[in-house]
């Protein structure tokens, strides 16, 4: 058994794509994969090749009607009660058996986590989709799917979220149980899709206080990033004391990103990723959004060499310091997290 954190990847990843238009080109996993190849990054992994989900692992998390409605959809069928055939959400050809595909990396990630201390799949951190409808470009929630996996031999987890939107499907699935923590900083739900994700949103019964959200005005830049992300995720990881992390690193915070309206820079992210690294030994590692195809394999890339101690150059870039505004929006949100999460927790 190779003891080097694994790395799941298939060209299958490709077949997961929405076409046409649709900002989510699955072409960036595998200029990825080509990255860390060249840079030799991919030499301390173990690259394994993924199993595809099964229903059986499916029906954790999502409902009987909604699987029957997204393989109907293979053949062109659109249900718009369920999500599939939006605009976010167009149906195309192989939409069920390429989400099997990158569902099921995310869950062989988390069976790999019984006996190493670290796993990734790129192709996952699908965050939006609930366990009854796709969202957001998310058919399957593979997050989730995934610490339903490690629960299975872990009594708690915590789940970190840095896209810049907000990670909705995971925290309705785990709203209500204190086995999972999850934390998402993201541009504010006011600005931007999913419009959720608002430091009121704490759980609800055993779950109370074990949903943490963080919103950030449009144009936050590294400098408050970094200083609210500080302010939040270690001490709340220090009062939980999980057994496991899950980081969602999808990288549309990125000042390039089409998307979204955040300003950090690769060095900024890599700077978040870096805590995020010494935050705990074992740690699953999942992709995210992404939308500039330039930035996602440069960011990506970086982010795997920081986690196999491998050489990584900072690309310089200019950095931008966030507005009066946006440092009292954050320092406003963080207070409210404080107030009514930390004392929960017993910060």
């Amino acid at each position: 058994m190779s003891m080097k954190p694994s790395f799941f990847y298939t060209n299958e990843f490709l077949n997961y794509d929405f076409t046409g238009m649709h900002p989510l080109k699955p072409i960036r996993l595998k200029l990825t994969y080509d990255t860390m190849k060249v840079r030799k990054i991919l030499n301390k992994f173990e690259v394994l090749a993924p199993k595809k989900a099964t229903d059986e692992e499916l029906l954790k998390v999502h409902t009987k009607e909604y699987v029957d409605a997204v393989r109907k959809s293979e053949r062109g069928i659109p249900n718009f009660k369920y999500g599939l055939g939006t605009s976010d959400n167009p149906l195309f050809p192989n939409m069920y058996s390429s989400s099997l595909i990158y569902t099921g990396a995310s869950i062989s990630a988390a069976k790999d986590l019984f006996k190493k201390n670290m796993a990734v799949n790129i192709s996952g951190g699908l965050h939006h989709a609930h366990s009854s409808f796709a969202s957001g470009f998310c058919i399957f929630n593979d997050v989730a799917l995934a610490i339903k996996t490690l629960l299975e031999k872990y009594k708690r987890v915590a789940y970190i979220d840095i896209d810049a939107h907000h990670g909705d499907g995971v925290q309705a699935i785990f709203y209500k149980t204190n086995k999972v923590l999850t934390i998402s900083l993201h541009e504010s739900g006011q600005f931007l899709f999913p419009g959720s994700g608002f430091p009121d949103e704490i759980g609800e019964g055993e779950g109370r206080g074990y949903s943490v959200n963080v919103p950030l005005y449009p144009y936050t830049g590294d400098d408050v990033y970094l200083e609210s992300f500080k302010e939040v995720v270690p001490p709340l990881i220090e009062a939980y004391s999980p057994d496991v992390i899950v980081a969602q690193l999808g990288v549309d915070t990125n000042v390039e990103d089409p998307l979204a309206d955040l300003r950090l820079t690769i060095g900024g992210y890599l700077k978040v990723v870096k805590i995020i690294k010494e935050l705990h030994h074992r740690r699953l590692v999942l992709g995210g959004g992404g939308y500039n195809l330039e930035v996602v394999p440069k960011a990506w890339s970086r982010a795997m060499a920081l986690f196999v101690d491998a050489n990584i150059d900072i690309p310089v870039e200019r950095s931008y310091t966030t507005s009066e505004t946006g440092r009292d929006y954050a320092q406003s949100m963080i207070k409210e997290v404080k107030q009514r999460v930390f004392p929960i927790l017993g910060i």
